[in-house]
């Protein structure tokens, strides 16, 4: 009888071990993670014409046209130089100055 009460004592232990390490991972993996996106999906909608921004891949350029998931991007002095990119390559946008 002894043994029995300690080995549902034990599936209690491992239970709340796992619970534990749940919510650890949650909490140091997971929500930050989502912070950051959110922050960053925040950052993109608030994107404008004239706007500077930086890619990913490291190239700055000048927002020309905004479309819903696709931005074009004019790049150096040269007016030929526009590249239609995804939204979720720009990284920091610096608003234009009115």
């Amino acid at each position: 009888m002894i043994l029995a009460a300690a080995g549902g004592t034990q599936i209690v232990f491992i239970i709340g071990y796992i619970i534990f390490f749940a919510a650890l991972m949650y909490f140091i993996a997971i929500r930050p993670q989502k912070k950051q996106q959110k922050k960053q999906q925040e950052l993109l909608n608030s994107m404008e014409k004239g706007d500077s921004v930086l890619t990913t891949s490291g190239f700055y350029g000048v927002v020309i046209d905004i479309t819903d998931d696709t931005v074009i991007v004019e790049f150096g002095n040269n007016k030929n130089c526009r590249i239609p990119m995804q939204k979720a390559a720009i990284v920091e946008i610096e608003k234009a100055e009115a």
